[in-house]
């Protein structure tokens, strides 16, 4: 099957699972492929998601540049949390996913979408409009699009299924959900992803406005039993982090509050999907319209240009 599609079958493999950009496997034997019984190939594909909705028109290079840019994220933020990744080379990587795949670690995935926000924009300055807070958090009055705020904060939501909304929680919630001590662990630690990824992007002209990560626990110390239990278990960042997928990037020359930022990210995507040339209405309860080719080529250079402005690093096509 084309990279572009989704569970490709791979030889050495079994998939077990597919979210809106990745497919997982699991190694039919782990000791011919050299791994152990406790890890998982994860392959970011080249589809691309908006409003809830795996969209029909795959973004060329796409996955690459996911798995690149993570990679080197990982990387620079390894002082600061440890990751699930084990290989991104090697016997273990088949050929035909080669670069856009890795063997990571397994691990009990926490049941929440940890959001940082160190600007207001999206669905964050819609609810503070309405409420004048954003997950519980109250903030000071008179902010608007592209706001500084005072000081990054956490704005979890649920992980809800694929074709549904993700719903807002409070800090109160991930508590209730997983003790206080592990869930300001994660609260912290996505803050500070957030405030050490502004760090290094504001060096390379870029404003991260916010982002979402996701943590697991190692299966060897916490397989089972509530996650109150978890105590003092290493908590480990997994998926991808700081990517055009998961974070807003904005030209700090250009920051503005009160205004629409121009992006580095998928909000290229979004925007067209919502303009009158679409033809399509989010209200509609249809599925997005294919893009055009001109929005597919514009989307890639976006995601291309983000990678190298971050990372210094020129991005080839395979």
């Amino acid at each position: 099957m084309s990279p572009d599609g989704r569970a490709p079958d791979l030889p050495g493999y079994v998939h077990i699972a597919s979210g809106k950009v990745r497919d997982l496997y699991a190694p039919r034997d782990p000791a011919t492929l050299g791994v152990g019984d406790d890890v998982m190939l994860m392959v970011a594909s080249n589809r691309i998601s908006a409003f809830d909705y795996v969209l029909s028109t795959p973004i060329p290079d796409k996955g690459r540049l996911l798995t690149a840019l993570s990679l080197w994220w990982f990387e620079q933020l390894e002082p600061l949390v440890g990751n699930h990744v084990l290989a991104a080379t090697g016997p273990a990587i088949p050929d035909a996913v080669a670069g856009r795949a890795l063997v990571v670690r397994r691990l009990r995935m926490l049941p929440v979408e940890c959001i940082a926000r160190s600007y207001l924009t999206g669905s964050g300055l819609i609810e503070y409009r309405d409420r004048g807070s954003v997950c519980g958090v109250t903030l000071p009055q008179g902010l608007t699009e592209a706001s500084r705020l005072d000081a990054t904060i956490f704005t979890p939501t649920t992980k809800a299924a694929l074709g549904h909304h993700d719903e807002p929680m409070t800090f109160d919630d991930v508590v209730r959900l997983m003790g206080r001590p592990l869930a300001a662990r994660i609260r912290d630690l996505t803050c500070e992803i957030l405030e050490r990824g502004n760090e290094l992007a504001r060096e390379r002209g870029i404003l991260i406005a916010d982002t979402k990560v996701e943590f697991g626990l190692p299966l060897d110390t916490v397989e089972r039993g509530p996650l109150a239990a978890a105590g003092d278990v290493p908590v480990l960042l997994a998926d991808e982090v700081l990517t055009p997928d998961s974070s807003r990037f904005w030209p700090a020359a250009d920051w503005q509050p009160g205004v629409a930022q121009r992006s580095f990210d998928k909000q290229y995507v979004r925007d067209w999907l919502t303009s009158p040339a679409s033809g399509w209405h989010r209200s509609s309860g249809s599925p997005p319209p294919p893009l055009p080719p001109n929005v597919v080529e514009a989307t890639r250079a976006t995601y291309v240009s983000a990678y190298e402005t971050i990372t210094g690093r020129s991005f080839d096509r395979a």
